[in-house]
């Protein structure tokens, strides 16, 4: 299968399973949309789970992308935002890929995912576990029991606006979101700081220096 065949079926996957949910899924529908024989499809897939899981994982691979495009920066604290920000990338990018990503397993056949797929959440988490860990070690953030913290207001504040549940705040655009995101996330780090931040912040205050 070549590799616009396959993105062709996960992206007509994605629509179809979003918009008709699990029971009004099928494998007949899929190849109707992507242009293809069913038997085609069962060439690749064994059932409409299977191809159900891949698009989890893809949306995973695609998550972990950008995410880990935060290892280059230099400092832990920028390592973090960055990490945020790839997050938030993700999501505005691929809005029904990150859909996806938080349908529960049991509205996804069986209830069980694939191991592969369940390690690549983990790798997930993990990912930004390490990233709070480092902040800690380095002063920034207070202690390492924070990032379900930062996960949940991320997360929170990413869904809002893809539901339009900003709107009555006049955060209409992309743009306009990205700027309230990263002025509340900044609040939340100043919130949750370590000594390094307040000490930033108390050389900030008038007098300070004198």
């Amino acid at each position: 299968m070549s590799t616009e065949t396959r993105d062709r079926i996960l992206k007509e996957a994605t629509e179809l399973y979003l918009s008709d949910g699990f029971d009004g899924f099928s494998m007949r529908a899929l190849a109707k949309a992507v242009g293809v024989t069913a038997p085609a499809l069962y060439r690749h897939y064994a059932s409409k789970e299977n191809v159900l899981h891949e698009i989890m994982g893809e949306a995973f691979r695609r998550l972990s992308t950008e995410l880990y495009k935060s290892l280059s920066e230099p400092t832990p604290l920028e390592r973090f935002r960055r990490a945020v920000s790839g997050y938030v990338d993700f999501a505005l990018e691929n809005p029904r890929l990150y859909e996806v990503l938080f349908v529960p397993a049991t509205m996804m056949g069986d209830g069980e995912l694939p191991e592969s797929v369940q390690a690549q959440g983990c790798a997930v988490g993990q990912f930004f576990d390490d990233r709070v860990r480092e902040c800690v070690s380095a002063g920034v953030l207070r202690d390492d029991d924070i990032s379900p913290t930062m996960w949940a207001h991320t997360h929170g504040m990413v869904s809002l606006y893809l539901r339009g549940r900003m709107s009555a705040r006049g955060i209409e655009t992309e743009e306009d979101f990205r700027a309230i995101f990263e002025a509340s996330t900044t609040r939340m780090l100043e919130g949750l700081g370590g000594p390094v931040i307040r000490s930033a912040e108390s050389a900030d205050e008038p007098g300070a220096a004198a």
